[in-house]
C-alpha cells in the first residue's frame, strides 16, 4: 500500500491535470481546423509538440544533477503556488465569483477570430499560430506538472504515462464527436488537481526540509483531506457572502 499511494496519486494528478489542458488545447486546434482548414491546425499543433518534447529532452536530464533535497523544496514550493492558483480559481468559479470556463463559447471566439482574418494573405499562417499557440501554452503547464509530481519520488515515468493517457482520451473523445468538449466538469476537476498539486507541493516541501511524516507516503492522503476539508469549508463560507453567480467566461 505504501508503495502503490504514491504511484496512484503521481499518476491520477497527471492524468487529471492534463486531461483538463489537452481538452482547453482541443478546442482551439478544433476551431482552427473546422473554420479554417486542418492543415494549419495540426501543422501549428504538431510544431508545438515537436518544441516541448524538445524542452524534456533538454531540461529533463538537468534534473538528476540536483541535490534530491532540493529538487524536492523547489519543486514543492512550485507545485504549492501552482496548486493553490488551480485551487483558488476553482473555489472562485464555484460559489459564483468568476464564471466558469465555457469551452463552447471559447470555441465559439476563435472561429469568430479566425473569420475575421479569412481575408488576410496571411490567414494560413495566422491559424497556424493560433493552433500552435494553444498546444504551447496548456503543453507547457502539462511538462510541468508532469516533471513535478513525478520527479522528486523519480516517478516522472508514471507521470508520463497519466499525461498520455489523458491526451490519448481526448484525442479519441474528440475526433469521434467533432465538437469541443463542452460536457467535461472542468471546474470540477480543476478543483480537485488544484487539490491534489497542493497537497504533493506540502508533501515534497516537507520532505525537502527534512521532515518524517507519519506513515511516509500514506501522509500525502491525509494532506489531501485537510486541503480538501479546508478547502470546502472557504466555498462554504463565500457562498453566503457571493449569493449571485457570474457571467461570462473566465479563465
Amino acid at each position: 500500500m505504501h508503495g502503490l499511494t504514491p504511484i496512484l496519486s503521481t499518476v491520477t494528478a497527471s492524468f487529471l491535470a492534463s486531461f483538463v489542458e489537452v481538452v482547453e488545447a482541443f478546442t482551439i486546434v478544433l476551431a482552427v481546423g473546422v473554420t479554417r482548414s486542418w492543415r494549419p491546425a495540426l501543422t501549428g499543433a504538431a510544431l508545438a509538440l515537436a518544441l516541448l518534447a524538445a524542452l524534456v529532452l533538454v531540461f529533463g536530464p538537468l534534473l538528476a544533477l540536483v541535490p534530491i533535497t532540493v529538487l524536492q523544496f523547489v519543486v514543492g514550493v512550485l507545485l504549492i503556488l501552482f496548486g493553490m492558483r488551480w485551487l483558488r480559481k476553482a473555489i472562485l468559479r464555484s460559489v459564483g465569483v468568476i464564471a466558469l470556463h465555457d469551452e463552447e463559447q471559447a470555441f465559439s471566439k476563435e472561429t469568430a477570430e479566425l473569420r475575421q482574418q479569412a481575408a488576410d494573405r496571411r490567414a494560413d499562417y495566422l491559424a497556424a499560430v493560433a493552433s500552435f499557440k494553444a498546444v504551447l501554452l496548456e503543453g507547457v503547464e502539462v511538462v510541468f506538472i508532469v516533471i513535478a509530481v513525478g520527479a522528486a519520488h523519480g516517478q516522472t515515468l508514471y507521470a508520463g504515462f497519466g499525461a498520455l493517457a489523458a491526451f490519448v482520451l481526448v484525442m479519441l473523445i474528440g475526433l469521434a464527436v467533432h465538437r469541443p468538449l463542452a460536457r467535461v466538469p472542468e471546474n470540477s476537476l480543476k478543483f480537485v488537481v488544484g487539490l491534489m498539486l497542493t497537497s504533493f507541493g506540502v508533501f515534497w516541501t516537507g520532505e525537502g526540509l527534512g521532515a518524517e511524516w507519519p506513515g511516509a507516503d500514506l501522509a500525502l492522503l491525509a494532506i489531501f483531506a485537510v486541503i480538501a476539508a479546508a478547502s470546502f469549508a472557504i466555498v462554504r463560507w463565500l457562498r453566503g457572502a457571493y449569493p449571485a453567480p457570474a457571467e461570462g467566461v473566465a479563465r
